[in-house]
Protein backbone atom coordinates (compact mmCIF):
# COMPACT_ATOMS: atom_id res chain seq x y z
CA UNK A 1 0.00 0.00 0.00
CA UNK A 2 1.25 3.46 -0.83
CA UNK A 3 0.31 6.31 1.50
CA UNK A 4 2.65 9.13 0.53
CA UNK A 5 4.40 10.33 -2.98
CA UNK A 6 8.34 10.44 -2.42
CA UNK A 7 10.22 12.85 -3.45
CA UNK A 8 12.39 12.31 -6.09
CA UNK A 9 16.13 12.69 -5.88
CA UNK A 10 18.03 14.92 -7.20
CA UNK A 11 20.22 14.13 -10.53
CA UNK A 12 23.45 16.04 -8.81
CA UNK A 13 23.88 15.75 -5.11
CA UNK A 14 26.55 17.14 -2.78
CA UNK A 15 28.89 14.73 -0.31
CA UNK A 16 29.26 16.58 3.06
CA UNK A 17 31.69 15.36 5.12
CA UNK A 18 32.83 16.34 8.54
CA UNK A 19 36.08 17.70 7.20
CA UNK A 20 34.50 20.22 5.63
CA UNK A 21 33.42 23.79 6.23
CA UNK A 22 29.52 24.78 6.44
CA UNK A 23 27.69 27.83 6.47
CA UNK A 24 23.86 28.18 6.18
CA UNK A 25 22.55 31.27 5.65
CA UNK A 26 17.79 31.89 5.16
CA UNK A 27 14.86 31.05 6.46
CA UNK A 28 14.13 28.83 9.72
CA UNK A 29 15.11 26.39 7.50
CA UNK A 30 18.85 27.37 7.65
CA UNK A 31 18.54 27.77 11.55
CA UNK A 32 16.76 24.15 12.08
CA UNK A 33 19.59 22.36 9.67
CA UNK A 34 22.02 24.41 11.14
CA UNK A 35 21.33 23.48 14.65
CA UNK A 36 21.11 19.70 13.79
CA UNK A 37 24.68 19.95 12.35
CA UNK A 38 25.95 21.99 14.88
CA UNK A 39 24.71 18.91 17.36
CA UNK A 40 26.26 16.58 15.06
CA UNK A 41 29.85 18.22 15.95
CA UNK A 42 30.09 19.57 12.11
CA UNK A 43 32.18 22.36 11.90
CA UNK A 44 29.41 24.54 10.42
CA UNK A 45 27.85 28.63 10.98
CA UNK A 46 24.34 29.25 10.87
CA UNK A 47 23.00 32.68 10.33
CA UNK A 48 25.26 35.54 11.57
CA UNK A 49 22.80 37.79 10.56
CA UNK A 50 20.04 35.92 12.18
CA UNK A 51 16.77 34.21 9.88
CA UNK A 52 16.79 36.32 6.59
CA UNK A 53 14.10 35.60 4.44
CA UNK A 54 14.29 36.49 0.84
CA UNK A 55 16.83 36.01 -1.47
CA UNK A 56 18.49 39.69 -2.09
CA UNK A 57 18.82 40.54 1.92
CA UNK A 58 20.69 36.86 1.71
CA UNK A 59 22.87 38.29 -0.57
CA UNK A 60 23.47 41.58 0.06
CA UNK A 61 24.31 40.06 3.79
CA UNK A 62 27.19 37.59 1.75
CA UNK A 63 28.75 40.85 0.25
CA UNK A 64 29.24 42.60 3.07
CA UNK A 65 31.09 39.94 4.97
CA UNK A 66 32.99 39.73 1.86
CA UNK A 67 34.01 43.38 2.04
CA UNK A 68 34.75 42.86 5.31
CA UNK A 69 32.20 45.03 6.60
CA UNK A 70 32.19 46.60 10.40
CA UNK A 71 28.88 47.70 11.63
CA UNK A 72 29.05 51.86 12.77
CA UNK A 73 26.35 53.50 14.64
CA UNK A 74 25.37 55.28 11.24
CA UNK A 75 24.11 51.82 9.72
CA UNK A 76 21.55 51.70 13.09
CA UNK A 77 17.91 53.21 13.46
CA UNK A 78 15.88 53.49 16.75
CA UNK A 79 12.97 52.11 16.57
CA UNK A 80 10.04 51.49 19.48
CA UNK A 81 12.81 51.59 22.39
CA UNK A 82 15.72 49.69 20.31
CA UNK A 83 18.26 50.00 18.03
CA UNK A 84 18.25 47.82 14.43
CA UNK A 85 20.21 46.92 11.66
CA UNK A 86 18.12 46.68 8.70
CA UNK A 87 20.15 43.85 7.71
CA UNK A 88 19.97 42.11 10.78
CA UNK A 89 17.14 39.77 12.52
CA UNK A 90 15.67 41.46 15.61
CA UNK A 91 17.82 39.23 17.88
CA UNK A 92 20.69 41.33 17.01
CA UNK A 93 18.72 44.68 18.05
CA UNK A 94 19.52 46.18 21.52
CA UNK A 95 18.47 49.18 24.15
CA UNK A 96 21.47 51.27 22.55
CA UNK A 97 23.56 51.37 19.44
CA UNK A 98 26.88 49.87 21.46
CA UNK A 99 25.28 46.74 22.59
CA UNK A 100 23.57 45.81 19.12
CA UNK A 101 26.59 46.99 17.48
CA UNK A 102 28.61 44.40 19.68
CA UNK A 103 25.90 41.83 19.36
CA UNK A 104 26.26 42.41 15.26
CA UNK A 105 30.10 43.05 15.27
CA UNK A 106 31.11 40.09 17.76
CA UNK A 107 28.68 37.64 14.89
CA UNK A 108 30.20 39.35 12.20
CA UNK A 109 33.73 39.17 12.67
CA UNK A 110 34.50 35.24 12.90
CA UNK A 111 31.48 34.67 9.93
CA UNK A 112 33.51 37.16 7.40
CA UNK A 113 36.89 35.11 8.50
CA UNK A 114 35.73 31.97 8.04
CA UNK A 115 34.10 32.55 4.44
CA UNK A 116 37.64 32.06 2.59
CA UNK A 117 37.55 28.98 4.01
CA UNK A 118 34.36 27.52 3.28
CA UNK A 119 34.00 24.08 1.38
CA UNK A 120 29.63 24.83 1.43
CA UNK A 121 27.61 27.76 1.11
CA UNK A 122 24.06 25.79 1.93
CA UNK A 123 21.37 29.21 1.33
CA UNK A 124 17.57 28.95 2.09
CA UNK A 125 15.24 31.42 0.42
CA UNK A 126 12.02 31.63 2.03
CA UNK A 127 9.70 34.52 0.06
CA UNK A 128 10.21 36.33 -3.12
CA UNK A 129 8.70 39.07 -1.34
CA UNK A 130 10.67 42.11 -0.77
CA UNK A 131 10.26 45.24 0.95
CA UNK A 132 12.44 48.02 0.06
CA UNK A 133 13.00 51.25 2.02
CA UNK A 134 11.41 54.22 0.77
CA UNK A 135 14.15 56.50 1.44
CA UNK A 136 16.95 54.43 0.70
CA UNK A 137 15.71 52.22 -1.69
CA UNK A 138 17.41 48.96 -0.70
CA UNK A 139 15.65 45.94 0.42
CA UNK A 140 15.25 45.31 4.15
CA UNK A 141 16.28 41.94 5.70
CA UNK A 142 14.09 42.55 8.43
CA UNK A 143 11.10 45.36 9.11
CA UNK A 144 11.40 45.50 12.71
CA UNK A 145 7.55 46.33 12.59
CA UNK A 146 7.99 49.33 11.01
CA UNK A 147 4.73 51.21 9.70
CA UNK A 148 4.07 49.29 6.06
CA UNK A 149 4.59 52.79 4.50
CA UNK A 150 7.73 53.04 4.83
CA UNK A 151 8.24 50.50 2.54
CA UNK A 152 7.41 49.84 -0.94
CA UNK A 153 6.42 45.70 -1.28
CA UNK A 154 7.28 44.06 -4.58
CA UNK A 155 7.67 40.58 -6.20
CA UNK A 156 11.05 39.76 -7.53
CA UNK A 157 11.60 38.20 -10.66
CA UNK A 158 13.16 35.33 -11.68
CA UNK A 159 15.88 37.38 -13.46
CA UNK A 160 16.42 39.43 -11.13
CA UNK A 161 17.55 36.65 -8.53
CA UNK A 162 19.40 34.62 -11.04
CA UNK A 163 21.42 37.22 -12.02
CA UNK A 164 22.21 38.80 -8.62
CA UNK A 165 22.89 35.48 -7.56
CA UNK A 166 25.09 34.54 -10.13
CA UNK A 167 26.88 37.65 -9.57
CA UNK A 168 27.55 36.95 -6.14
CA UNK A 169 28.76 33.59 -6.44
CA UNK A 170 31.21 34.67 -9.32
CA UNK A 171 32.58 37.16 -6.65
CA UNK A 172 32.38 33.85 -3.96
CA UNK A 173 34.25 31.92 -6.24
CA UNK A 174 37.50 34.80 -6.72
CA UNK A 175 38.12 34.07 -3.72
CA UNK A 176 37.52 30.45 -2.87
CA UNK A 177 37.04 28.61 -5.94
CA UNK A 178 36.30 24.99 -4.01
CA UNK A 179 32.87 26.41 -2.60
CA UNK A 180 29.99 24.55 -3.83
CA UNK A 181 26.46 25.71 -2.77
CA UNK A 182 23.15 23.76 -2.04
CA UNK A 183 19.77 26.00 -2.35
CA UNK A 184 16.55 25.38 -0.51
CA UNK A 185 13.52 26.91 -0.83
CA UNK A 186 11.82 27.40 2.71
CA UNK A 187 8.47 24.81 3.19
CA UNK A 188 6.89 27.66 5.57
CA UNK A 189 3.91 29.65 3.98
CA UNK A 190 4.13 32.80 4.15
CA UNK A 191 0.43 33.14 4.87
CA UNK A 192 0.46 36.72 5.82
CA UNK A 193 1.34 37.50 1.81
CA UNK A 194 -1.89 35.66 0.85
CA UNK A 195 -1.85 31.87 0.10
CA UNK A 196 -2.32 32.82 -4.11
CA UNK A 197 0.89 35.10 -3.46
CA UNK A 198 2.43 32.72 -1.60
CA UNK A 199 2.28 30.03 -4.21
CA UNK A 200 3.60 32.91 -6.50
CA UNK A 201 6.68 33.40 -4.40
CA UNK A 202 7.36 30.07 -3.90
CA UNK A 203 6.90 29.22 -7.51
CA UNK A 204 9.51 32.37 -8.51
CA UNK A 205 12.27 30.77 -5.87
CA UNK A 206 11.86 27.03 -7.12
CA UNK A 207 12.36 28.23 -11.08
CA UNK A 208 15.33 30.51 -10.06
CA UNK A 209 17.24 27.80 -7.99
CA UNK A 210 16.67 25.67 -11.01
CA UNK A 211 17.70 28.14 -13.09
CA UNK A 212 21.18 28.47 -11.15
CA UNK A 213 21.84 24.59 -10.70
CA UNK A 214 21.47 24.43 -14.28
CA UNK A 215 23.57 27.44 -15.06
CA UNK A 216 26.22 25.98 -12.61
CA UNK A 217 26.20 21.92 -12.58
CA UNK A 218 28.71 20.53 -9.98
CA UNK A 219 28.93 23.60 -7.94
CA UNK A 220 25.34 24.62 -7.59
CA UNK A 221 22.63 21.78 -5.65
CA UNK A 222 19.20 21.95 -4.83
CA UNK A 223 17.44 20.11 -1.84
CA UNK A 224 13.94 19.88 -2.59
CA UNK A 225 12.98 20.76 1.38
CA UNK A 226 10.05 22.29 0.01
CA UNK A 227 8.61 19.44 -1.91
CA UNK A 228 9.33 17.04 1.12
CA UNK A 229 6.74 18.68 3.18
CA UNK A 230 4.41 19.26 0.52
CA UNK A 231 4.59 16.17 -0.80
CA UNK A 232 5.99 13.72 1.09
CA UNK A 233 4.32 14.87 4.65
CA UNK A 234 0.73 16.10 2.96
CA UNK A 235 -1.43 16.21 6.62
CA UNK A 236 -1.37 19.34 8.84
CA UNK A 237 -0.67 16.93 11.80
CA UNK A 238 3.20 17.21 10.32
CA UNK A 239 2.75 21.19 11.08
CA UNK A 240 2.52 23.13 14.30
CA UNK A 241 -0.42 24.62 16.20
CA UNK A 242 -0.15 27.71 13.92
CA UNK A 243 -0.61 25.01 11.10
CA UNK A 244 2.02 27.01 9.04
CA UNK A 245 5.51 26.00 10.82
CA UNK A 246 6.62 22.30 10.29
CA UNK A 247 6.39 20.28 13.81
CA UNK A 248 9.70 18.93 15.33
CA UNK A 249 8.42 15.81 13.73
CA UNK A 250 8.29 17.54 10.06
CA UNK A 251 11.75 18.95 10.87
CA UNK A 252 13.47 16.02 11.83
CA UNK A 253 12.24 13.95 9.11
CA UNK A 254 13.51 16.71 6.85
CA UNK A 255 16.93 16.38 8.72
CA UNK A 256 17.03 12.90 8.06
CA UNK A 257 16.15 12.78 4.37
CA UNK A 258 19.45 15.84 4.05
CA UNK A 259 21.66 13.41 5.68
CA UNK A 260 20.45 10.85 3.25
CA UNK A 261 21.10 12.75 -0.17
CA UNK A 262 23.76 15.78 1.21
CA UNK A 263 25.91 13.88 3.41
CA UNK A 264 28.92 11.46 2.50
CA UNK A 265 28.23 7.89 3.99
CA UNK A 266 31.07 8.24 6.26
CA UNK A 267 29.79 11.23 7.51
CA UNK A 268 26.85 9.90 8.44
CA UNK A 269 28.55 6.70 10.16
CA UNK A 270 30.70 9.20 12.17
CA UNK A 271 27.54 11.00 12.65
CA UNK A 272 26.25 7.80 14.74
CA UNK A 273 29.08 7.37 16.68
CA UNK A 274 28.71 11.10 17.39
CA UNK A 275 25.27 10.63 18.42
CA UNK A 276 26.42 7.71 20.40
CA UNK A 277 28.85 9.94 22.57
CA UNK A 278 26.51 12.70 22.80
CA UNK A 279 23.73 10.69 24.59
CA UNK A 280 26.41 9.22 26.74
CA UNK A 281 27.17 12.73 28.03
CA UNK A 282 23.43 13.54 28.50
CA UNK A 283 22.92 10.53 30.97
CA UNK A 284 22.35 10.73 34.06
CA UNK A 285 23.17 8.19 36.53
CA UNK A 286 21.47 6.73 39.55
CA UNK A 287 24.19 5.87 41.57
CA UNK A 288 26.94 7.76 40.37
CA UNK A 289 29.64 6.87 42.93
CA UNK A 290 29.46 3.22 41.68
CA UNK A 291 32.61 1.33 39.83
CA UNK A 292 30.01 0.94 37.02
CA UNK A 293 29.58 4.58 36.15
CA UNK A 294 33.07 5.34 36.68
CA UNK A 295 33.78 2.94 33.74
CA UNK A 296 31.26 4.37 32.09
CA UNK A 297 32.88 8.21 31.84
CA UNK A 298 36.25 5.80 31.32
CA UNK A 299 34.46 4.04 28.47
CA UNK A 300 32.98 7.76 26.78
CA UNK A 301 36.47 9.67 27.52
CA UNK A 302 37.97 7.02 25.28
CA UNK A 303 35.37 7.52 22.99
CA UNK A 304 36.23 10.73 22.62
CA UNK A 305 39.98 10.49 22.66
CA UNK A 306 39.57 7.89 19.39
CA UNK A 307 37.88 10.16 17.83
CA UNK A 308 39.56 13.15 18.26
CA UNK A 309 43.25 10.91 17.42
CA UNK A 310 41.19 9.55 14.28
CA UNK A 311 39.82 12.66 13.00
CA UNK A 312 41.86 16.06 14.53
CA UNK A 313 38.67 18.14 13.34
CA UNK A 314 36.24 16.94 16.14
CA UNK A 315 36.37 19.22 19.32
CA UNK A 316 35.83 17.15 22.39
CA UNK A 317 37.72 18.93 24.89
CA UNK A 318 35.55 20.52 27.02
CA UNK A 319 33.37 17.38 27.16
CA UNK A 320 36.43 15.31 28.10
CA UNK A 321 37.89 17.77 30.59
CA UNK A 322 34.51 17.43 32.33
CA UNK A 323 34.23 13.97 31.98
CA UNK A 324 38.13 13.51 33.25
CA UNK A 325 37.54 16.12 36.22
CA UNK A 326 34.37 14.30 37.27
CA UNK A 327 35.73 11.01 36.90
CA UNK A 328 38.99 11.83 39.50
CA UNK A 329 36.86 13.70 42.44
CA UNK A 330 34.88 9.96 42.10
CA UNK A 331 38.11 8.20 42.43
CA UNK A 332 38.95 10.27 45.34
CA UNK A 333 36.02 10.05 47.14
Amino acid sequence: MKLLTPVERPALRPSIGYAHRLMLMGSCFAAHIGARLQEARFRCDANPYGVLYNPLSISAALREMLAGKVYAAADLYPHQGLWHSPMHHGDFSAATPDEALQRINSRLRPASAALPALDFLLLTWGTAWVYEDRETGHVAGNCHKRPETCFLRRRLAVDEIVEDAASLFDALWQQNASLQVVLTVSPIRHVRDGLHDNQLSKATLLLAADRLCAAFPGRVFYFPAYELLQDELRDYRFYADDLVHPSPLAVRYVWERFAQWCLSPEAVRLMAEVEDIRKALAHRPIHPESEEYKRFLGQIVLKMERLNGKYPYFDFQNERESCLTLLNRLQKS
